[in-house]
């Protein structure tokens, strides 16, 4: 079986109806990125930043993977598929994906405030504790924090992303913009002979000269393409 990898990001979980970050109207409008997604916003008001992730939880609760992600976990019956993800959301999981390297964190763990990589430390939350609070302690007697990577954090998962991405025969992008690095440079890993195929309903900027199968569609419509393309 070829290898297939799969760089997904927020316009994947879009159709679900999870809110984006970079969009007009998106959360960066409502929260600046440097009260609720860096270390230095964390020291400076830990329970703004405790409760913005407890409300980004909540709409877990509200949304189902949709058929973009679905038609992801398909693809395991003719591949071995990798997803890489720029989410935090859990979606991939629930439409079935079985191999899953999320970049920037999970939205549905939590971790130390001293240590925040110790795997002993780290706590897959179940619904019924998804909220949060100021107070509630992890293992190490620090307070539970969102096991999200922050911006000016470093990228853990980013060496086993690219593992994966130099073995790939065939490298799909779906919904990211491909500004936020490292993921971003995950594109220069891909081997010159792998097919690279881009679902996107917007223009995207790949910095790279590359042949790309550009699918102008959203994760839905594009993935349903792409299964079409392959199966050819």
């Amino acid at each position: 079986m070829k290898n297939l990898v799969v760089l997904s990001g927020a316009g994947m979980s879009a159709e679900s109806g999870i809110s984006t970050f970079r969009d007009a109207g998106g959360l960066w409008d409502r929260y600046p990125v440097e009260q609720v997604a860096t270390p230095e916003g964390y020291a400076r008001n830990p329970e703004l930043v405790i409760n913005f992730y407890n409300e980004r939880r909540r709409q877990l609760l509200e949304v189902e993977p949709n058929e973009g992600h679905r038609g992801v976990t398909a693809l395991e019956k003719d591949f071995n598929v990798t997803v890489v993800t720029q989410n935090i959301d859990n979606l991939h999981e629930r439409a079935g994906s079985t191999h899953i390297i999320h970049l920037h964190g999970e939205l549905t763990k939590v971790c130390s405030s001293r240590d925040p990589y110790n795997p002993h430390f780290i706590k897959e939350l179940k619904p019924s504790e998804y909220e949060v609070h100021l107070g509630d302690k992890a293992g190490d007697g620090s307070q539970l924090r969102p096991f999200i990577v922050w911006f000016g954090e470093a990228v853990p998962e980013i060496e086993t992303a690219i593992e994966y991405v130099q073995k790939a025969d065939i490298f799909v992008i779906i919904g990211t913009s491909l500004n936020v690095y490292p993921a971003a440079g995950l594109l220069h890993y891909v081997p010159r002979e792998a097919e690279v195929y881009l679902i996107d309903p917007k223009p995207v900027d790949t910095h790279s000269s590359r042949p790309i199968h550009v699918i102008r569609k959203g994760a839905s419509e594009g993935v349903a393409e792409l299964r079409k393309l392959l199966e050819k």
